[in-house]
């Protein structure tokens, strides 16, 4: 991916995300405002009912005038959301000054992940667990994860259900993957394909099985199967902190930062 593209990439595929799980909502919407995406679910965790810039800001006028937009749209719906906001969007003097105003609107910043770009994958450099790759079309393996997904990102349960029903299965853009060990399920990812480029996402390892590699086994393997069904540039995704280095060691490197700014305490 040309240089200059790189976080449109990473942008466009996380909005595109949203806008797949959306569009299949009862209460879901997708709405285009004035340098705004809407992509919400209309659920109860406030992280999926989200916003987007779509559009560069070059000033304080600007995010002032895109935070109003957003923040009246939820309102009239009277749901909680949250903005997530891809920092290359804004111009510097914009950036410093960020937190200070969405404070203004009720949000405060829950997530701030390093965005990751790779345009190939590197072989691994360790030796790593067998794993059996399932893709999420069963209750079974919806249940499982669910399961490993509420409890690393602690979610309630019943919250992370509401995003991922039994329509995911039949999702084929947001494709759900669970491995398993012995018949145990450990580790979740999910892929997103748009616009040329591959999205991780809801990489996820349960407590008793971190730190033994599977999350990086099923992570390629996730790669590997969208990259077999779809022509793709690169590949993205949004990090932990604590996960950079595994990437990093994988052929990722950062392009940008993610903001999450959500208006849940």
């Amino acid at each position: 991916m040309p240089v200059l593209t790189r976080f449109h990439a990473l942008a466009d595929n996380l909005r595109e995300s949203f806008r797949v799980l959306a569009r299949v909502k009862p209460n879901g919407s997708v709405v285009e405002l004035p340098g705004v995406s809407v992509a919400s679910l209309g659920v109860t965790f406030q992280m999926f009912n989200a916003a987007f810039l779509s559009q560069p800001v070059e000033d304080m006028e600007e995010l002032m005038q895109r935070l109003e937009s957003a923040s009246v749209y939820f309102k009239d719906h009277q749901i909680r959301w949250s903005f997530w906001i891809c920092e290359d969007w804004l111009a510097p003097a914009v950036r410093s000054k960020l937190s200070r105003t969405c404070e203004m609107f009720g949000l405060r910043l829950s997530s701030d992940m390093p965005g990751l770009s790779a345009g190939a994958i590197r072989p691994a450099s360790r030796k790593l667990p067998p794993i059996d790759v399932r893709v999420v079309k069963s209750r079974e393996t919806l249940q499982d994860f669910r399961s490993i997904g509420s409890s690393c990102f602690h979610v309630p349960l019943a919250w992370f259900s509401e995003v991922f029903d039994m329509d995911i299965a039949t999702r084929h853009e947001f494709v759900c993957w669970v491995a398993y060990n012995n018949g145990v399920p450990v580790s979740t990812a999910a892929t997103v394909t748009s616009h040329g480029v591959i999205g991780v996402y809801n990489v996820a390892t349960a407590a008793d099985y971190r730190q033994r590699g599977y999350a990086e086994a099923l992570t390629r393997s996730a790669i590997a199967s969208a990259l077999q069904q779809n022509e793709a540039e690169g590949v993205i995704l949004q990090s932990t902190s604590q996960g950079l280095r595994l990437y990093e060691t994988m052929g990722f490197h950062v392009i940008s930062r993610v903001l999450v700014y959500n208006s849940t305490p």
